[in-house]
């Protein structure tokens, strides 16, 4: 009963969170429609602006993503930024391997170089039980917990480097168990700044579905899940 309750709990947040998402993003279409910034939000001009950057506009931004992970920054900005800068092809290419870089700088400082640090900071936390888990499932866990997001996804990456996983395992899995939620938020993103000027694109609805689709992953997960405990 208490794991009923609990589940229906975590659905109604999901809903409120997307209807709270919804209502913002509208908000925002709204100041920036009757205060004259769509004018500023032109994606064409943008995206040529980063073209004429150069290799310099790919490098600096996957730069960024690439250290982001260590330095606690949240990924979801940066992962929107590069829909609105690339595009949906480029930017889910850049972000997908920058990401993964990032990941993979995080887990090696943690095998080698902040041990004790890292140890400390998931010190009491669930985090601690993960080695016991991924001596048990290997990578299994890492895609586990790349698609269903249960822990802080910055501490995760420090975390795993504390287990005796693979590198290349933990990469690998991280790399495609990531992608899901890469393509869809590019997507989305990659017409973000025609929906602040009020336009409506086939992408953006596309984007949209895939967004919705990947939050509902966990409660597909669960439902898996307890469907199969009871055959």
């Amino acid at each position: 009963m208490r794991e009923n309750a609990r589940e229906k709990a975590r659905n109604i947040s999901r809903i409120v969170k997307l209807i709270i998402f919804a209502v913002l993003l509208a908000v925002i279409i709204l100041t920036v429609k009757f205060t004259g910034l769509q004018d500023y939000l032109d994606k064409d001009r943008l995206q040529s602006w980063i073209g004429g950057l150069g290799p310099w506009g790919p490098i600096v931004y996957m730069l960024i993503y690439l250290i982001g992970p260590s330095l606690f920054l949240p990924g979801l900005p940066i992962t929107i930024a590069g829909g609105v800068l690339f595009g949906p092809f480029r930017g889910v290419l850049y972000t997908i391997f920058a990401a993964t870089g990032g990941a993979s700088i995080a887990f090696l400082i943690a095998r080698y170089l902040g041990r004790e640090w890292v140890a400390e900071r998931i010190k009491g936390t669930n985090l601690e039980r993960l080695d016991v888990e991924v001596e048990r499932q290997g990578w299994k866990i890492v895609a586990f917990t790349r698609l269903i997001p249960i822990f802080p996804f910055n501490l995760l990456n420090y975390a795993f480097g504390l287990t005796n996983i693979k590198f290349l395992h933990y990469a690998m899995a991280s790399f495609i168990c990531m992608l899901p939620a890469t393509i869809a938020y590019i997507v989305f993103s990659s017409s973000l700044l025609d929906l602040l000027r009020g336009k409506v694109s086939v992408q953006l609805i596309v984007g949209i579905v895939l967004v919705i689709a990947v939050s509902f992953i966990p409660v597909y997960y669960k439902k898996r899940k307890s469907s199969l405990g009871k055959n």
